[in-house]
């Protein structure tokens, strides 16, 4: 097993920059209108900034926000998300609501099938539901081949992208996609499950068509990902929702090359690759094996634990207990100084909730969470470089 170098998981060269548009907000400073110095993007690259804590917040782009559900109202889930207006703006509000350091592409996991032709819903209550879960090897015989005609497919991404990047301006935005062993579990088992049962018997039973099916999403993704950043994305974030549920073990024999490639599809460009999953406290090293370069840590673990299990040079996300955003001030605020404080110990952190925002919060809350988070002084992480300083990345190609 051969891990993420510290140089690899945090800078990149030239050559890499290069193969971004001209006009992308990577290569432009934010005096020029672009996000290369903004204070969340230099942390995710392990860099030393002068600028208070960097803070977004996972499903902040809706759900808890008023002006989201009237934008939304008589549209569909999936809909919204191939709408490009619709996208941007909704991906602008929390930014302008909130104030935080980047705004998260508003998209699903399920996105990408629905562009290649699935059919598959968000159920209000329920969640992605597939009219015909994949589960035989005729099943995975009959899913769409991934051809030139999904970069067609893929213009409302590219158009939305550009907008939003527009509304964000010296804002970062995040890309998004789902990670292949969360995905292919939807659709396998149909729709949401508490045990994947079905799943991981698949891996067990016919590992080779597990792996078909994991290796088409990992492509389909990786395309919509690398969609994103061509547009305009300055960071991108893997999202895992149900990992959690594997051992090491498995995540390693069945998961990580897929995840691998999906974050390779990628890999060559300059922006910082996030992976986040759920109770995931045992994968953390494995997930950074995978490809990521920053590693996203849910509330189940302490940050400064999370830090000494992925070694030295990853930066990291997270964690606050969403549980405090339904407490007093004093609980909330204290939890964000602890995490502020454990994250410290890694060369770059950027602060958000160990799991996404409950429907049901308050939105003024996280208003005043992210004041009180910048009105904190610079964290002085342990280990970061400032930006003169920075080696350049080595070839991804090296990554056993």
């Amino acid at each position: 097993m051969e891990q993420n170098s510290t140089s690899e998981a945090t800078f990149h060269d030239a050559t890499s920059e290069s193969l971004l548009p001209q006009d992308h907000p990577l290569r432009r400073a934010g005096a020029a209108g672009g996000t290369a110095d903004a204070p969340l993007i230099r942390r995710y690259r392990g860099q030393v900034t002068d600028a208070p804590p960097s803070v977004w917040f996972m499903r902040q782009a809706g759900r808890s926000l008023p002006e989201y559900r009237a934008a939304r109202e008589g549209t569909a889930m999936l809909d919204a998300c191939l709408t490009p207006d619709l996208v941007a703006e909704i991906t602008a509000q929390p930014v302008r609501r909130h104030r935080v350091d980047a705004g998260i592409f508003f998209s699903d996991i399920v996105v990408p099938a629905r562009i290649a032709g699935l059919a598959v819903e968000i159920v209000p209550g329920r969640g992605p539901v597939f009219d015909h879960p994949v589960r035989t090897e005729a099943d995975i015989d009959a899913l769409p081949v991934l051809d030139e005609h999904l970069d067609a497919a893929l213009a409302p991404i590219r158009e939305a992208v550009a907008l939003t990047v527009g509304e964000l301006g010296t804002t970062p935005l995040i890309g998004f996609c789902g990670a292949p062993f969360t995905v292919a579990s939807y659709m396998v088992e149909g729709g949401p499950s508490r045990d994947h049962l079905r799943t991981r018997a698949l891996m067990r039973d016919r590992p080779d068509l597990w792996a078909r099916l994991a290796a088409w999403v990992a492509e389909l993704s990786g395309r919509f990902l690398r969609a994103q950043v061509l547009a305009g994305a300055s960071a991108v974030q893997l999202f895992d929702s149900w990992v959690g549920s594997l051992s090491e073990e498995i995540y390693r024999e069945h998961v990580i090359d897929h995840s691998r490639a999906l974050l390779g599809a990628v890999a060559d460009l300059p922006v910082p690759r996030v992976h986040f999953g759920v109770g995931t406290g045992h994968l953390l090293p494995a997930m950074h094996d995978a490809g990521a370069t920053v590693v996203g840590v849910d509330h189940r673990i302490r940050l400064d634990h999370a830090v000494d299990l992925l070694g030295p040079g990853v930066p990291v996300q997270g964690n606050i207990d969403p549980a405090v955003l339904f407490t007093g001030a004093g609980p909330r605020e204290a939890e964000a100084l602890s995490v502020l404080a454990a994250g410290a110990a890694a060369p770059g952190h950027v602060v958000n909730l160990g799991h996404g925002v409950p429907p049901e919060t308050d939105a003024a809350v996280l208003t005043d969470l992210v004041a009180f988070l910048h009105e904190q002084p610079a964290p002085r992480a342990t280990g970061a470089l400032p930006v003169a300083d920075a080696p350049a990345a080595p070839a991804e190609a090296a990554r056993a």
